[in-house]
């Protein structure tokens, strides 16, 4: 009996090396999940990219920051030019240089990015002002710098709470109104004398 027949050769060697190489490559790959296996698909259509983690600036016509979206999801279609956004949260820049702060479960920009619909527990605050919004729908069209809701929005400037079925606001003037049923909690102003 010939033991040297019995002994791996170089080319087993050889392969064996190569599948230990190849899977310390994979373990050291920190992109393998972000891989889709199958192309996404979207409400309308196969979209023409999309993108993962993602910052996305806007600047108005004189090269100032006006809008940054964050979002762990993006999704572009061509048929419709929508871009459909996963939980974004968003800062809107207003003329003064003011943040305003809006955030959802789900975003939508329309085509040219304008405008802006975020849906499911939309929040709108103005840390300036110590107010915020929440409503189901809020619309934000960039150009005109005007954010609305047609859904029932609650409109908190703590310890003052109203809610409505329409709410308006236009962030470069910073006006805001909340109409059509309307009532309000206005806890009385207590004078508390100190204590002696």
């Amino acid at each position: 009996m010939n033991l040297r027949a019995l002994r791996p050769g170089f080319r087993f060697w050889l392969f064996i090396l190569l599948l230990m190489l190849g899977a310390g490559l994979a373990l050291l790959n920190p992109r393998d999940g972000d891989i889709p296996s199958e192309i996404p698909n979207d409400e309308a259509g196969e979209p023409d990219y999309y993108l993962t983690d993602a910052t996305l600036s806007r600047f108005n016509a004189q090269g100032v920051l006006h809008q940054r979206v964050v979002t762990p999801r993006l999704v572009h279609t061509p048929l419709d030019d929508v871009t459909r956004l996963q939980t974004p949260d968003i800062a809107l820049i207003d003329d003064s240089g003011r943040d305003w702060i809006a955030n959802a479960r789900r975003g939508q920009l329309g085509p040219d990015g304008n405008p802006i619909t975020l849906t499911g527990d939309a929040h709108l605050e103005a840390p300036a002002e110590t107010w915020q919004l929440d409503t189901e729908i809020l619309h934000y069209d960039s150009t005109t710098g005007h954010a609305w809701s047609e859904t029932s929005a609650v409109l908190r400037q703590p310890p003052q709470e109203m809610r409505g079925d329409r709410f308006d606001a236009w962030i470069n003037d910073r006006k805001a109104r909340l109409t059509d049923n309307v009532t309000g909690h206005h806890p009385p102003e207590t004078n508390k004398e100190p204590a002696q």
